[in-house]
């Protein structure tokens, strides 16, 4: 696996910015070339980068192996709990109705998902990560134990949305954790070997959701979290030392002094009532209320005015507080780059989270297959984003390409891939061609998505990289949310009112698409109503087209005279 290098040319017209290593330095970090220790990284200021991090004692032996294990278990089961349901969906709707709703079965995990991401962060960094993970991992395994009981819809909105809660956390501190067991110059080994269990989740979801559903009662799909989160949580208590990573500094070990005033809670609300305020108004917006409606007006108005006194508040706390660390450092918002780096992260969550959410529902109700088929034809475009991964790697190493046109390069993939995704015409079978637009689409998403979060532990300074990880985690879980409800509006504003022509009032009957014959509908019905279905899932296919537009555009902010090249 390819090494990280990160090469500034020197150049004195150019100022430098956070993260970029002053005075034109090339910092390499080769597998044999470096001791264990953090090699040093100025920042913008002068100072290294690392100074916070003398005293830190890397994971190794026991310790290092049971976290591993625990964080590829985490990651593996919080990833799976978005595309597993994707197969499912049918299934739940036959037993719970409330078709038109069903898209809020994920959408309330990726809300709770976004609601605590970055909070979690803030609040290991006080607490430290061993206390925070566990509570995390029990939230996440008592709420999949809710899930599986629920017997409404609605109650399985509210009890998906804890359990991303307890999920996001998870997420955030795995993914911290990753980069904080080995030096600098082992990221990329460690990342490949973990993200390993993100590449299973995105393969085998939707296959384990389809063959679960297939076979047996689809409340399965979240009791299995309960046995293997009981046993993380075990993973949590007995393998990371108290007081990680700082366990080896007793002064920085310590229980901190007054740690809730540090923690910011209106940004943290702020956050979490923009995202699910401009959520919700798409969420709605033409299957239960109109566009022009005062309900979806309202609520995006709301939601504008919250990120702007987000942004607001976010200034007035980095510059002004003392005490209080920032949810959202202000720095990372003067930081080009770094805005950069978020908005294509953001803008990657729905190419990521709509495919596998949408694709199984089209092979289903268009193409007639059962959930596990329809699991196992996804598996192109699950397989296809690591071969992205490991080719973004190798193209950054071997011919030392920046990051800003790796990045754009996968953006264009994903353009490619989507927009041939969204010509499909409704047919008996799928076409062979159907796996190929899913393997150029995947292996684009997988290129940008390795480049941008590889990119943030070194454009962000060393004080805000856990913080900066965890913002790119809840920025891709925000982009995801976004998305799957924009993407959800416009299946139904044309889906419904077509549907609405051909006189069916109930879109809950569309699960029975597949057997039409069965309630006396006319094959001409039939062929009219999966027509409609298909350019539905068409439309949603090109919004992602335009999300991948968006990326190669976004990406122009990472544009520096002196190139960063990840290797």
């Amino acid at each position: 696996m390819h090494s990280f290098t990160i090469e500034m040319e020197p150049d004195s017209s150019d100022s430098p910015e956070k993260g970029d290593a002053s005075g034109g330095s090339e910092v390499r970090h080769g597998n044999a070339a470096l001791p264990e220790t953090l090699p040093t990284l100025p920042n913008s200021d002068g100072n290294d980068a690392n100074d916070d991090d003398v005293g830190i004692i890397y994971l190794q032996g026991f310790h290092f192996w049971i976290v591993s294990f625990l964080n590829a278990i985490m990651l593996f089961l919080v990833q799976t709990e978005i595309s597993i349901v994707t197969t499912s969906l049918i299934s739940i709707t036959e037993d719970l109705g409330g078709f038109d709703t069903s898209s809020w079965v994920l959408s309330s995990y990726l809300l709770g998902y976004v609601g605590v991401v970055v909070i979690a962060c803030k609040l290991s960094d006080i607490f430290h990560r061993k206390p925070i993970f566990a509570l995390c991992i029990f939230i996440f395994t008592v709420f999949s134990g809710g899930c599986a009981a629920a017997r409404t819809m609605p109650q399985l909105i509210i009890l998906r949305a804890f359990q991303g809660v307890g999920g996001g956390g998870s997420y955030a501190l795995s993914t911290i954790m990753i980069i904080e067991m080995v030096p600098p110059h082992k990221y990329s080994t460690q990342v490949a070997y973990t993200g390993i269990a993100i590449v299973l989740a995105m393969v085998l979801g939707p296959i384990i959701g389809g063959s679960i559903s297939s076979n047996t009662t689809w409340r399965w799909i979240f009791l299995f979290n309960v046995p293997i989160g009981a046993l993380g949580l075990v993973f949590a208590l007995v393998g990371i030392p108290n007081g990680f990573p700082y366990h080896g500094r007793p002064d920085m070990a310590a229980k901190p002094t007054q740690p809730l005033a540090r923690l910011d809670l209106p940004g943290c609300m702020l956050l979490l009532l923009a995202t699910m305020s401009f959520t919700a108004a798409f969420q709605e917006a033409g299957s239960q209320f109109p566009w022009k409606s005062a309900y979806v007006i309202v609520l995006l108005i709301v939601s504008v005015v919250l990120w702007l006194v987000l942004l607001v508040w976010e200034r007035h706390v980095t510059q002004s507080s003392k005490l209080r660390e920032p949810v959202l450092p202000w720095r990372f918002l003067t930081n080009r780059v770094m805005v950069g780096i978020l908005l294509g992260i953001v803008l990657l969550g729905g190419p990521l989270t709509v495919t596998a959410f949408q694709l199984p529902q089209r092979f289903q109700l268009v193409n007639g297959l059962s959930s596990l088929d329809a699991g196992v034809r996804l598996v192109p475009f699950g397989g296809a984003v690591p071969v992205g991964t490991i080719t973004s790697a190798a193209v950054a190493g071997k011919l030392r390409v920046p990051a800003i046109y790796i990045t754009i390069s996968g953006a264009l993939l994903q353009v490619v891939g989507f927009a041939l995704l969204g010509t499909l015409q409704p047919s008996a079978g799928i076409p062979a061609a159907v796996y190929g637009y899913q393997v150029i689409a995947g292996v684009g998403c997988g290129i940008s998505f390795q480049t941008l979060f590889l990119t943030i532990p070194f454009t962000a300074d060393k004080c805000d990289q856990a913080v900066g990880l965890g913002t790119a985690s809840q920025s891709r879980a925000m982009g995801s949310a976004i998305m799957v409800a924009i993407s959800t509006s416009i299946f139904n504003d044309y889906v419904l009112s077509e549907l609405s022509a051909l006189g069916i009032s109930d879109p809950s009957s569309l699960i029975e698409t597949q057997n039409m014959t069965g309630i006396g509908a006319s094959s001409e019905l039939q062929d009219e109503t999966k027509r409609i279905l298909s350019e539905g899932y068409n439309r949603q296919m090109l919004v992602l087209c335009a999300c991948g537009a968006a990326q190669a555009v976004v990406a122009l902010l990472m544009w520096k005279k002196n190139q960063i090249r990840i290797a």
